[in-house]
């Protein structure tokens, strides 16, 4: 599969795997500013983005997608950070694969199953009419008669564009086939042998994804992690305090 990507810098190689409905773009700034010391290559995960749709979809099709990009690219070696989702996939990665992966950073979500709070967004999605929607404005007004939250839309919204042929508004995540493996995605992580490495896992203080009591089970799997914990953030830790979440991820990477 060929996967959609951005790259910014030189130097050693960062690959950054964003979270479920989201996209490559959600991590264009920290990209950039982290390419002053690396070569920072972001990512769609399949069917996410601009990357191809596929009816396969779990853990470990999407680490192997990773696996088969950095061998695609030459990359023998890389630094993984991933959010969410995308933490689960590089969590996968590494233990499959761990002399693929230098160092390991997880944001904001743990090897763990998790209870479903997407239902209302799911509905929302598929209640939205795109044949018949004229601008991104009335997506927009659709969406908050079930979505409270502006930055929720607004974060969903950037999955939205204007197919050339039909000129009709779509997705471009493949939502049925990310609704149909949503069971999948909150499940509990199937991991293969510990990641023996350097891990971090990334904390928003105000998140429930990361909760501190149990950190010391994900050990089992990452017996060389620690926990950072980020004030003022929830689980959009890179985005809702940037500043310190790059400070806290360039310290670990170059050190």
């Amino acid at each position: 599969m060929e996967l959609n990507y951005k790259v910014f810098g030189e130097g050693e190689p960062v690959l950054i795997l964003h979270g479920m409905f989201g996209t490559l773009d959600n991590w264009q700034t920290i990209a950039k500013k982290l390419a002053e010391h690396f070569m920072v290559f972001i990512i769609d995960l399949r069917n996410h983005g601009r990357s191809p749709h596929s009816e396969d979809f779990d853990y470990s099709i999407m680490a192997a997608d990773i696996q088969d990009f950095m061998e695609k690219n030459w990359i023998y070696e890389a630094y993984v950070v991933g959010h969410s989702m995308g933490g689960k996939v590089a969590m996968q990665l590494a233990t499959d694969n761990p002399d693929m992966v230098k160092k390991l950073v997880v944001v904001d979500i743990a090897p763990k199953a998790y209870k479903g709070n997407h239902q209302i967004i799911f509905e929302a999605l598929f209640a939205l009419d795109l044949a018949t929607l004229s601008s991104r404005k009335e997506a927009d007004e659709q969406l908050a008669t079930r979505i409270e939250s502006y930055g929720v839309r607004q974060f969903i919204l950037k999955n939205l564009h204007i197919n050339k042929t039909t000129k009709q508004y779509e997705w471009k995540m493949n939502l049925p086939v990310i609704h149909k493996a949503y069971h999948h995605i909150l499940g509990k992580s199937n991991l293969a042998e510990p990641y023996e490495e350097a891990t971090l896992f990334v904390k928003g203080a105000n998140s429930s994804y990361i909760l501190p009591e149990e950190f010391e089970s994900y050990l089992e799997y990452f017996p060389n992690a620690e926990l950072a914990i980020i004030e003022n953030a929830g689980h959009w830790v890179h985005a809702e305090q940037p500043k310190e979440f790059l400070s806290v991820l360039s310290n670990f990477l170059l050190n």
